[in-house]
């Protein structure tokens, strides 16, 4: 069964353009609009344009990481009931605590699966047309 996101506004933030473009591939053949940034402050600026309706974000990016980048969404009323989901190419038990901490809702390990990243959307984002 093909899934059908259309209409859903994705952003992957990531600081590799192979995992944006991955991403990005996978997303838009499910029907999502994709926004890519490639670190946390090129993010913050297009949140505010394009109120995304889920964002995933990798956690080791230069100038401002996955955490401060989470932190700060989470922090900003208008966006702290957006899921943000963290990537990262560890999977240690620290990271998802440190996650948790400051408020992502899951954290997938890359490199993720097309299932993965929709399991994600499906799991979090309400107005999915199931």
């Amino acid at each position: 069964m093909e899934e059908n996101f259309e209409g859903l506004k994705v952003m992957v933030i990531d600081d590799s353009k192979t995992i944006r473009r991955t991403a990005e591939t996978l997303l838009q053949k499910a029907g999502c609009t994709v926004i890519t940034a490639t670190d946390g402050f090129d993010a913050l600026a297009k949140i505010a344009d394009t109120h995304p309706d889920i964002i995933f974000v990798d956690i080791m990016m230069p100038r401002l990481d996955g955490y401060q980048t989470c932190a700060l969404i989470k922090n900003n009323s208008a966006y702290k009931s957006t899921p943000v989901i963290m990537l990262s190419s560890k999977d240690g038990l620290f990271d998802k605590a440190k996650g948790r901490i400051v408020g992502s809702d899951e954290y997938l390990t890359k490199p993720f699966s097309r299932e993965e990243l929709l399991g994600a959307i499906r799991q979090h984002v309400t107005k999915v047309q199931s």
